[in-house]
């Protein structure tokens, strides 16, 4: 018991005095995580808005591939990218494999079906004739959907952070891609990995209550946002 509360005693004290070498991992943690997110916003919330009100051939197949992707295990996502990344692999002129934008499209990929999956619910929960109805007023389908995502922006915002959620904590595929590099690719879940197998049990602890704390400062940030705009 008094080696938990040690942990939690060095949390504390590396968080409170800045430690430099924590503060690196935290950094490279919240960059990667942050722009992962932001990138799958982007592909995702469209790519489920579109899929969500299209009638098109496969679209019962398009869903369900999606669905599969929500729970898409990081390891193989993390097996994939590194194949492609490698150095006789398609992609490997890119030379991302090791590297921190190596460790973004691994989470992209882990993100991006929960986002989409969780977008094209929301859109589908809207009245048909709401968005038909945009439509007869003489708006684009574009227009039409803008305005429904707006009318929704709840529930997508619920979907981002469902989507940050499920890559800040996340670490077989970005260790299997990053390396677990000190200084370049270590962020906060590989650190403890690590510290774990070495032995170094209060270390990992203090680190796991750093990214507790960090993952529960951005989702308050964006859970009070959601509920500013729901009153």
């Amino acid at each position: 018991m008094q080696f938990i509360l040690d942990g939690i005693q060095k949390g504390i004290h590396l968080t409170a005095t800045l430690d430099p070498q924590v503060m690196v991992i935290v950094k490279l943690s919240l960059f990667v995580s942050a722009l992962a997110t932001a990138i799958a916003v982007v592909i995702a919330v469209p790519l489920g808005s579109l899929i969500a009100i299209k009638k098109f051939s496969g679209k019962k197949l398009a869903i369900a591939l999606i669905n599969t992707g929500m729970g898409l295990p990081p390891v193989v996502v993390g097996l994939v990218v590194t194949l492609f990344l490698s150095r006789y692999g398609p992609l490997g002129f890119l030379h991302w494999l090791y590297t921190p934008i190596g460790m973004v499209l691994a989470q992209v990929i882990i993100a991006t079906p929960i986002i989409t999956g969780l977008s094209m619910a929301a859109v589908q929960s809207v009245e048909q004739k709401f968005f038909l109805q945009i439509i007869a007023l003489g708006a684009t389908t574009r227009q039409a959907l803008w305005i429904v995502l707006k009318e929704i922006r709840l529930s997508v915002l619920a979907a981002v952070i469902a989507g940050f959620g499920s890559i800040i904590s996340e670490v077989g595929a970005v260790m299997m891609v990053g390396g677990n590099i000190k200084g370049q690719t270590r962020v906060l879940t590989t650190a403890v990995v690590l510290e774990t197998h070495m032995g170094n049990i209060d270390i990992a602890i203090a680190l796991s209550l750093i990214l507790l704390t960090m993952s529960f400062i951005v989702n308050l940030t964006l859970t009070f946002i959601q509920q500013r705009k729901a009153r």
